[in-house]
């Protein structure tokens, strides 16, 4: 018997002459798990009768597990890929081995939308998600839209987003908010989307909580609503709901479906409004037996039986169905797609180079983030725009957002890559691992324009004038394509009902830039000349260039009216000025390149700035009149080699953890909660107090029967416990870091002691997620 090959993922093109779909040849027992067959990209020609592969070499297809391909309007195939071609080439660039990387539970390669030639030629990878990208469908307008696992720190979540067949404009399209839009017992995932003949878009809506095989198939209007409550704000007012079941009498939940389920379902774009659809009836066994979903077989104790699908016509007015292959016990037909000509989407042409593409930008690797003001929350100032731009009312330092931090993902490899213990992440595995691509100011009226390395996923966080991060983390991983320049409005209130992510859906900028009359912004430079509308972030790119990032944090005070007043002072905390080794290539501190990544290792990068010597000597340059060497205070040995209990409790000295081998002590002591310490017989021992109940009365010991345990004395012997010492900083950030960088503000007790350069540096790690490692392949074998 000849073996049999896996296929899925059918579709048609729009001429209904071919079929394109996945196949995947048997596992061989000869071969170990990473060699064996992937799945690969097929055609199937029925006016030749010819089925070809549609990458002729063995080795370019078996690169990755090529599925889920759909035919573009160009003929064209986009498909779903864990290749990750272009990811892998910019892991050269950072110097590391090339790899698929792994989604964000670390459990299996992700896949990302890539589109090829007919021919398998030209294979680009267009959305760099960290997470899966998957089932990709082309919309009418061109665009492709797809379901998309965002997973960011646990967010475990699929939504529907939409790109251009060159990958730029990705964006969000449908559902963030919608997983529980069916039940509050159990969430759903927006998989399979397809756009239905009327231009609605169908899903099939899956459980994420384990129910058996079959999905939930809704028509969504996407037009009009970006969640399912949710309208877009040009149909403000509108109630909902978006969804509506496109099958009546279908249910999903943990429950046994009375009217069977659905494992797909394909239109019929015949104007008959008809569906082709997989449907297994509802079935109940004794574990014997098959009988029907009847009352009495449930009352009986039948349980549901695994589905048996077929395939049949829906009609959706008629509301009636039809059997087309009827299945038998032992085979299932889970997809089916007719091949007919219907017309075909709108074609969307890729972005060129020095056309409608910057080709200077292209040649960098970068695209351009435009936000048009960080202080914009969805379309409403949260503060006095015009007054914070003004240099005659708010000078910088008073000027609460000042740097834009652009934060990429680190890929994640299997262990037989790279094999490191949970260990390597340190307090939280939340954020995985992150590196920092650099910092742009954010000009007075909270605008950013910068470029940004291209075909990376991103993130992005609004800090102060000491580089502390003041907003929320921003859990959506962005990109941008060479050339691309991307817009956003402003920022987004978590909490807030509007839409945000997708452009049409979010309420318009509540900023209204420059004067309608083209006049400079007032009391600011008159040189900088501005068009109407333009915020400064734009003036300053169209007069000087688009800026790039810079690894440092560095103002110049370019706004403020020399005839008004004098110009703000230069701020700057410059890696350069470390004096350990900053974490960043050399070639980043003089000139930034789409290429530079800040990658802070604590034992590397952190713990060296507590042995700096920080001795302050007389004018003899040999008596020390005060030593603030961070590990002579908070270390258990003063300089004369005497125990003492460290300073806060607080041991920053060299040294393993005896709590973790994989750790230095010091970052034990950072972020980990610890006991109070007090030298007892010479030795340093916790301390410990008496216990009391919640009156705030003292504990004592008693035996099994309540009574009091005495000593030899006959006195009562007092419940001790240690005294608990909060951790001076926390993985959420350094503006919950207030313990720690307290002393070491002006006024108080370490004000001073750390320059602006190293408490830049660590608020940074800080606020990625204090992470012990940031480059797996830093960890020791």
């Amino acid at each position: 018997m000849p073996a049999l090959y896996d296929v899925k993922d059918l579709a048609a093109s729009y001429d209904g002459t071919q079929l394109v779909f996945a196949m995947r040849a048997p596992d061989d027992p000869d071969l170990d798990e990473d060699e064996q067959p992937t799945w690969n990209l097929w055609l199937f020609d029925t006016t030749t009768d010819m089925l070809t592969r549609l990458i002729e070499s063995d080795v370019v297809a078996e690169e990755g597990h090529d599925v889920a391909p759909r035919f573009l309007p160009d003929g064209r195939i986009v498909f779903a890929s864990t290749r990750q071609r272009r990811s892998k080439a910019i892991l050269l660039d950072e110097g590391k081995p090339q790899f698929s990387h792994l989604d964000e539970d670390r459990d299996a390669p992700a896949t990302a939308l890539h589109v090829m030639d007919p021919d398998g030629s030209n294979i680009t990878q267009i959305t760099f998600n960290q997470s899966s990208d998957m089932y990709p469908a082309v919309l009418g307008d061109g665009r492709i839209v797809y379901s998309r696992w965002d997973n960011i720190a646990g967010m475990d979540r699929v939504a529907l987003y939409s790109v251009r067949p060159d990958g730029r404009e990705q964006a969000l399209f449908y559902g963030p908010r919608s997983a529980d839009s069916l039940s509050d017992d159990f969430d759903v995932d927006f998989m399979s989307p397809l756009e239905l003949p009327d231009g609605r878009v169908f899903a099939l809506l899956r459980s994420t909580n384990g129910a058996p095989t079959g999905a939930l198939p809704v028509s969504i209007d996407t037009t009009n609503f970006v969640d399912n409550d949710t309208p877009v704000f040009s149909a403000a007012g509108l109630l909902g709901p978006a969804q509506e079941l496109l099958i009546t009498g279908v249910e999903l939940s943990d429950s046994i479906p009375l009217a069977g389920r659905y494992a797909s379902i394909a239109p019929l774009f015949d104007g008959t409004d008809r569906l082709l659809v997989s449907w297994s009836q509802c079935r109940l066994t004794d574990g014997t037996l098959i009988g029907p979903c009847t009352e009495a077989n449930r009352e009986a104790g039948m349980t549901e039986a695994a589905p048996l699908y077929g395939v049949w016509v829906h009609d959706l007015a008629a509301d009636t169905q039809q059997p087309i292959v009827v299945p038998e016990e032992g085979e299932a037909f889970v997809e089916a797609v007719v091949l007919e000509s219907r017309q075909s989407p709108d074609f969307l042409p890729d972005g060129v180079p020095g056309l409608d593409l910057d080709a200077d930008l292209v040649d960098a690797g970068v695209g351009v983030l435009n936000i048009r003001s960080v202080y914009d929350i969805d379309g409403t100032p949260a503060v006095d725009i015009e007054a914070l731009a003004d240099p005659a009312q708010t000078v910088a330092a008073d000027r609460p957002a000042r740097y834009l931090r652009l934060v990429k993902a680190v890929s994640m490899a299997d262990d037989d890559v790279v094999d490191i213990d949970n260990t390597a992440f340190g307090r939280s595995q939340a954020q995985l691992m992150r590196e920092v691509l650099g910092y742009a100011p954010i000009a007075p009226d909270g605008s950013v324009q910068v470029q940004v390395p291209a075909n990376v996923a991103f993130t992005i966080s609004v800090v102060d004038a000491d580089g502390k991060r003041i907003s929320p983390r921003h859990e959506n991983w962005l990109q941008l394509r060479p050339g691309e320049v991307r817009q956003c409005v402003g920022c987004h209130d978590g909490d807030s009902a509007a839409g945000h992510g997708r452009p049409d859906a979010q309420p318009p900028s509540g900023y209204a830039g420059a004067a309608l009359d083209g006049s400079p912004f007032p009391n600011t430079d008159p040189t900088l000349f501005a068009n109407a509308g333009e915020t400064m972030a734009e003036v300053d790119a169209r007069i000087n260039g688009i800026a790039a990032p810079s690894v440092d944090l560095r103002f110049s005070d370019i706004w403020t009216d020399p005839a008004l007043r004098a110009p703000d002072p230069d701020e700057t905390a410059a890696y350069a000025d470390l004096s350990t080794v900053p974490p960043v290539a050399g070639g980043c501190t003089t000139g930034w390149s789409a290429a530079c990544r800040i990658v802070v290792n604590y034992e590397a990068s952190v713990h060296p700035v507590w042995n700096v010597d920080r001795q302050i000597l007389d004018v003899d340059g040999v008596t020390v009149l005060a030593d603030r060497t961070c590990n002579t205070c908070h270390s258990p040995l003063d300089p004369a080699g005497v125990l003492q209990v460290p300073a806060a409790n607080l041991d920053l000295a060299d040294g393993i953890s005896a709590d973790e081998a994989d750790h230095f002590k010091s970052y034990r002591e950072l972020l980990f909660p610890d006991s109070e310490q007090t030298i007892i017989d010479g030795a340093l021992q916790d301390l410990l107090v008496q216990a009391t109940d919640g009156a705030g009365n003292p504990l004592f010991q008693v035996d099994d029967d309540g009574q009091l345990i005495l000593d030899e004395m006959g006195e009562p012997i007092p419940v001790l416990i240690p005294v608990d010492v909060a951790p001076p900083a926390r993985t959420a950030g350094a503006l919950a870091s207030d313990a720690f960088f307290a002393p070491f503000a002006a006024g108080g007790s370490h004000d001073g002691y750390l320059s602006a350069s190293e408490l830049k540096l660590i608020s940074e790690w800080l606020d990625v997620g204090a992470q012990y490692y940031n480059n797996p392949f830093d960890v020791p074998p």
